[in-house]
């Protein structure tokens, strides 16, 4: 009833389904369900071996596959006054006024308009943390707008870095950007 290649996809899926990890090693679900389907596409008659290899990966957009094969560096410094990162935060049901700033000697400028301002130097992990951060490669694919036009009351986040500002109201996942909005939303002013 099933040939091989739809038994390999069966299984492939519900392991992805029950969020399961593959042959050890700390793989993912998806990363298996990547490797199956390349398994599962090669010619049996290959003398080729089937390799998991970015070409072979079937991915939704050619930039995500060289997105999620590199590693995060931090971004460069190129002055103390450089500007990393600055992120606005307004909206929501009480209509909230927030923003953080963080700049290349690793000071982060945080004002909340009911608390005021403050200014503190990151320690060295913290400032390695955030350059990692805004070095992910996986930032690149992040859309520059994803807001529920139909959600009321909803924060909306503005972000700007290396020449780019995206708009997000945090209703779509978007784990590098998500990552990045918690770290500089820990240096706003606490209440």
């Amino acid at each position: 009833m099933f040939g091989r290649d739809s038994a390999a996809v069966v299984v492939v899926c519900v392991l992805a389904l029950a969020g399961c990890t593959f042959e050890g090693g700390g793989s993912t679900a998806a990363e298996a369900t990547e490797t199956e389907v390349s398994a599962a596409s090669t010619p049996a008659s290959s003398s080729e071996p089937a390799s998991a290899s970015p070409s072979t990966i079937p991915t939704g957009s050619p930039s995500a596959s060289a997105s999620a094969s590199l590693s995060p560096t931090p971004v460069p410094v190129r002055s103390p006054g450089q500007t990393l990162v600055s992120m606005n935060i307004s909206g929501g049901f009480a209509g909230v006024g927030q923003s953080v700033v963080l700049r290349g000697d690793g000071t982060v400028r945080a004002r909340d308009d009911r608390e005021g301002s403050v200014v503190r130097r990151t320690t060295a992990a913290e400032f390695r943390e955030l350059r990692l951060l805004l070095g992910d490669p996986a930032l690149d694919d992040v859309s520059d707008f994803t807001m529920n036009m139909s959600a009321a009351d909803l924060f909306q986040y503005e972000v700007r870095f290396e020449g780019r500002t995206v708009r997000t109201d945090r209703s779509a996942e978007q784990p590098p950007l998500d990552a990045l909005i918690s770290a500089l939303s820990a240096f706003l002013p606490k209440g």
